[in-house]
């Protein structure tokens, strides 16, 4: 029986202190086909991290230190881009995409919106030239998925204090509204729909004690275009897993 292909999402919060801390061990229990990291914090050289089987692939921010993602794949793309291919959007290191057979796979690294939501302005501009990228690499005949840190709590289930945070950075209106239209533009929130009741989260604060107590957070996705959801095998948010402020989160597709 074909056990499908993997995919794992993970915002490090800095590749080089995960590393010091069993990264290499937990990328291999994972054991999967793609392994999609954002907040790599890294620019090129920095790190020499590869895993035997692995191609990888890096988006370096402008700015040192500072966002930046990469993808590990077991499987050879048929071609890689990076960014969006807008000026504005792509000087921090935020997507990349592997176009493979019959799909196209996308890392993005979602803009957070600030303490006192100083660039939620910029973030609603993202949001539209995001969802419009995604839907454009649908309109090329092939479905999409996309994952990574998302930077918004969709729903009060995904979020331990909704009330106290309704204004917060990661669960505003504006922010949510957005998701929402993402969604409706033909999308599948894949680990949703398969637990539409279940609460789990997928970041902490390091403050407060949070993730002792699972005042956590939902804000990292993977995200299909409708006509894969039928593929959907499995979705898993992996909160045994530390390392960093996130956890992992897991889609298999057949």
């Amino acid at each position: 029986m074909d056990a499908g292909i993997k995919f794992v999402s993970w915002n490090v919060n800095g590749l080089r202190a995960v590393a010091g801390k069993g990264f290499a061990d937990i990328f291999t229990g994972l054991d999967a086909d793609f392994v999609c990291l954002q907040e790599t914090k890294l620019q090129a050289g920095q790190i020499d991290l590869e895993f035997l089987g692995y191609t990888s692939y890096w988006n370096y921010a402008d700015k040192k230190g500072y966002a930046g993602t990469a993808i590990y794949t077991r499987l050879q793309p048929l071609n890689v881009t990076y960014g969006m291919g807008i000026d504005e959007h792509d000087h921090e290191g935020r997507v990349i995409t592997l176009e493979m057979e019959d799909y196209f796979l996308v890392c993005v690294y979602t803009p957070n919106s600030q303490d006192g939501l100083r660039r939620l302005d910029y973030r609603m501009q993202w949001e539209d030239a995001f969802r419009g990228y995604l839907n454009g690499l649908r309109a090329k005949g092939k479905g999409v998925i996309a994952c990574g840190d998302l930077n918004v709590a969709h729903e009060e289930i995904d979020i331990k204090n909704p009330a106290s945070n309704r204004r917060n950075a990661g669960f505003t209106d504006e922010e949510r509204a957005k998701f929402t239209e993402l969604l409706e533009s033909g999308f599948t929130d894949s680990w949703r729909s398969l637990h539409p009741d279940e609460v789990k989260y997928s970041w902490w604060s390091y403050r407060f004690r949070a993730r002792e107590n699972n005042a956590g957070w939902r804000i990292d996705y993977f995200i299909v275009s409708d006509e894969l959801k039928p593929r959907i095998l499995s979705a898993d948010i992996h909160n045994e897993i530390f390392g960093s402020d996130h956890c992992p989160v897991e889609l298999v597709m057949g």
